[in-house]
């Protein structure tokens, strides 16, 4: 079942028509020995083909805006942080205070002291909606605007940050040697590429970079011996290929080498180590983040979108979460209470120094910072049996309180993106059930993040596997009071 066309046909992006069997952000990080087998690479060719379909993307010049989105995987409570409800019955309300923000008529909870101290520079939407109640549909409803509230083993459609990363590739060869789409242990479970392929995934940084052996292997290649080497691998391949560019009337080969050259540069330009190198950041900047995964995760992630990165996603997960590594906080894996006060600290410290970053560095027009999860969690307290001890978890089968899935209603916040900050947007009920004003749904969301980007969501499309156009968004418009 495709989406509905009507009225989407001014913007036709040729996409791909089938998906790669391997991708690229392992292309990227094979480094050395990746280049020795070069000349039959199914998914650079179909890059290539990519980049030769696109006959119908616009050659407008714009400024290259970024997105740094932060995900909780799981679910924030919207309860216990950016809209309590103080004067619901103890069942609903949890055991927090509220604080005073620096908006006027905006509380937080008493969890989130350093975001309430710059809340002027960020703006809460309170009033997001959306109809999946599990993980894998309410994480492609958010992020893909797939309408289909059952849980599917892979999305239907293409994320927002494969989908950006592909209209963007169509500009014309990229200069910078940077990934345009990296992912810091990006929200891949649930989302991904689908029939754009593979080649449109992130080029993805997994572990800790608070860590002292933390690097990003394979990438600036400083050993002048090991870039000959390099230089020398490709070069034979394109000998090998003579013959068959004898035969290229569609010019995939020079298209081939258009992208090789690009995985080259960045395996070997010093400026590709410099970004992802976090020991240049002195240790005021390094402790202001704080010295934790999520601190330094953050803070990777400013120094991408500084270095030229326009599509940034990162995960807020691990052990930073509590004993299940995510904020699922259910009953039967974390005392909900517990575990909000356990990953507070980190949360609240590193997203309050990203947001007075990117402001600090005159980022605040042309990077847009969202921090969401895929919905909220009930606002009616429950209780439940344990099913294991550990951080802000009691012993196996210790009664204690949980909250459960809740896409009805919750909250996410914005930052930068040239909007205009220190406000808050909609409202829900005096329990935190249903949005009693100013309804926004994933197209909402959705077309938001591409009007930053400079994508008209009301008129581009993109061919799916059998071909047929596909627009991006197909419901929803760009929220007014985000819209910088």
């Amino acid at each position: 079942m495709s989406r509905p066309q009507n009225g989407l046909k001014n913007a036709l992006c040729q996409g791909p028509y089938g998906n790669p069997s391997s991708d690229r952000r392992n292309f990227l990080q094979l480094g050395l020995a990746g280049f020795a087998t070069l000349s039959l690479p199914g998914i650079l060719k179909l890059r290539a083909q990519n980049q030769l379909y696109a006959g119908d993307a616009t050659d407008t010049k714009r400024e290259k805006t970024a997105v740094i989105m932060v995900w909780q995987p799981g679910g924030c409570s919207h309860i216990d942080s950016y809209d309590p409800k103080p004067l619901a019955t103890s069942d609903y309300r949890g055991p927090f205070g509220t604080i005073p923000t620096k908006v006027p008529g905006l509380q937080f909870t008493e969890l989130l002291p350093m975001q309430a101290s710059i809340a002027d520079k960020f703006t809460v939407l309170r009033s997001m909606h959306q109809s999946a109640g599990g993980h894998p549909a309410g994480s492609m409803q958010l992020l893909s605007g797939d309408p289909d509230t059952r849980d599917k083993p892979k999305p239907r459609f293409p994320d927002w940050m494969s989908v950006a990363n592909y209209l963007r590739s169509q500009e014309g060869p990229r200069q910078n040697p940077l990934p345009a789409y990296v992912g810091i242990n990006p929200p891949l479970e649930y989302n991904g590429p689908a029939y754009l392929g593979d080649g449109y995934s992130p080029f993805t940084v997994s572990g800790d970079p608070n860590q002292p052996t933390f690097s990003v292997p394979n990438i600036g290649l400083s050993d002048a011996g090991e870039v000959k080497r390099l230089d020398r691998r490709s070069n034979l391949r394109r000998n090998l290929d003579t013959l068959e560019r004898t035969f290229d009337h569609q010019k995939e080969l020079s298209a081939l080498d258009e992208f090789e050259t690009q995985a080259m540069t960045l395996l070997t330009n010093p400026r590709t180590k410099e970004a992802f190198d976090l020991s240049r950041e002195d240790d005021r900047t390094r402790d202001r983040y704080g010295r934790n995964a999520w601190g330094q995760q953050l803070l990777l992630a400013r120094r991408l979108v500084e270095a030229g990165v326009e599509v940034m996603t990162t995960s807020l997960n691990g052990p930073l979460c509590g004993r299940v590594h995510n904020w699922d906080d259910h009953a039967v894996n974390h005392h909900v209470f517990d575990a909000m006060q356990f990953r507070a600290a980190a949360y609240d410290r590193a997203v309050t120094a990203l947001i007075e970053d990117i402001y600090e560095r005159g980022l605040d027009k042309r990077v847009l910072v969202v921090v969401t999860g895929e919905f909220g969690r009930t606002p009616k307290i429950n209780y439940a049996v344990s099913t294991g001890a550990g951080d802000a978890s009691a012993p196996a089968g210790t009664s204690q309180p949980g909250r459960d899935h809740w896409p009805r209603a919750f909250s996410n916040i914005w930052a930068g993106g040239g909007i205009v900050p220190g406000r808050f947007i909609g409202a829900t009920d005096k329990r935190g059930e249903d949005v009693v004003e100013r309804i926004c749904g994933p197209g909402d969301f959705l077309a938001t993040i591409y009007h930053h980007l400079g994508i008209d969501s009301s008129t581009t499309m993109i061919r799916d596997f059998n071909g047929r156009p596909t627009p991006i968004v197909d419901h929803g418009k760009p929220i007014p009071e985000l819209m910088g």
